[in-house]
C-alpha cells in the first residue's frame, strides 16, 4: 500500500510536470502570435475575454453566485471584453488617451449594472481597468515602430523567470513565508529566487541581442518586484473573496487571471517607464 509522503511526492511530481507542459504550450502560443502585432493584439483580446469573465464571477457576491441565472455574469463579461476590445481598437488607430475613457465608460457600464443587481459595484467596475489597463499596455508596448516585439518578449521573459524561479527554489528550499495571509504558499527563498532567475534569463536575452548585459541584469533584478506585487494582488483579491484559484481553464496553473497575475501589473509598469519616463529597455538598442 502506498505511503502518505510517497503519494504526496507522487501528486507533487505531477504537479510540476502538468504545469511544466501547459507553461511551454503557452509560452509556445504568445510567442507565435507577438510575431504580428495584429495577431497579438486580437489575442489579447481574446484572453482578456476569458479574464474577464473569471474576474466578474470572481467578485460576485454569495447571493449572486448561488443565483439560478448566468445572464447578470455574461452581461458584465460582455461590457468588460468589449471596452477592452474598443480600447485596443482605439489605441491602434493612435487615437491616443481615447482607450483610456473607453474602460472608463465600460466601468462605469459595470458600476450602474452591479448596482442594480445589488453586487458589489465597486468590485465589478473594477475589472474594466483591472483587465484592460494591462492588455492596452502590453499592446501599446508592441505597437511600437522600432524593437516592440524584443520589449514584449523581454518583459514576458523577466515575469516568466520570475515565477519559474519562485516555484522551483520555493519547493526546492522553502523557509519563512513572505506573506502567508495573502499567499500561504510564497517563501522569500521562492521571491528572491525567482529575482535572481529573472536577472539572469533577462541579462542572457540582452546579451544574445548584443546590449548592455550587466545593465539588462540590474534592471530584471529591480523590475522583478513588479511581478511579484502582481501575483500578490490577485493573491489578496483571491485571498479577500475566500477563493484558491480564478478559475481551472488552464491545468497545473488555475485560471486565466492566475497565469496573468504576475504580467498584469509588470505590463503598466513597463509601459509607464517606457511612454513616460522614455526608458529603453533594452539597454543599448535603438528605439
Amino acid at each position: 500500500m502506498e505511503t502518505q509522503p510517497a503519494a504526496s511526492a507522487r501528486r507533487s511530481g505531477l504537479e510540476w510536470f502538468r504545469r511544466s507542459l501547459f507553461g511551454v504550450l503557452l509560452i509556445g502560443i504568445a510567442v507565435a502570435v507577438l510575431v504580428n502585432p495584429l495577431w497579438f493584439a486580437t489575442a489579447t483580446v481574446l484572453v482578456s475575454l476569458f479574464a474577464a469573465h473569471e474576474w466578474h464571477r470572481l467578485v460576485r457576491t454569495p447571493a449572486a453566485g448561488a443565483a439560478a441565472t448566468h445572464k447578470p455574469l455574461h452581461a458584465q463579461t460582455a461590457i468588460t471584453a468589449l471596452a477592452v476590445a474598443l480600447a485596443i481598437g482605439a489605441r491602434l488607430a493612435g487615437f491616443g488617451w481615447s482607450g483610456i475613457a473607453v474602460l472608463a465608460l465600460g466601468a462605469a457600464a459595470s458600476f450602474v449594472l452591479a448596482s442594480r443587481l445589488g453586487d458589489n459595484p465597486f468590485w465589478h467596475a473594477a475589472g474594466p481597468f483591472y483587465i484592460g489597463l494591462p492588455a492596452l499596455a502590453i499592446v501599446a508596448l508592441r505597437s511600437q515602430p522600432a524593437l516592440g516585439l524584443q520589449t514584449v518578449l523581454g518583459v514576458f521573459l523577466i515575469v516568466w523567470a520570475t515565477d519559474t524561479g519562485a516555484f522551483f527554489f520555493g519547493k526546492l528550499i522553502g523557509g519563512p513565508k513572505m506573506v502567508p495571509h495573502l499567499s500561504p504558499g510564497k517563501t522569500w527563498a521562492g521571491t528572491i529566487g525567482g529575482s535572481v532567475t529573472a536577472a539572469i534569463v533577462y541579462g542572457l536575452y540582452i546579451g544574445i541581442l548584443g546590449f548592455n548585459m550587466l545593465e539588462a541584469m540590474g534592471f530584471a533584478l529591480l523590475f522583478s518586484v513588479a511581478a511579484h506585487a502582481g501575483d500578490l494582488l490577485e493573491s489578496a483579491v483571491k485571498r479577500h473573496f475566500g477563493k484558491k484559484d480564478s478559475g481551472a481553464m488552464i491545468p497545473g496553473h488555475g485560471g486565466v487571471l492566475d497565469r496573468m497575475d504576475s504580467t498584469i501589473l509588470a505590463s503598466v509598469v513597463m509601459a509607464m517607464l517606457v511612454f513616460g519616463f522614455h526608458l529603453n529597455p533594452l539597454f543599448g538598442g535603438q528605439s
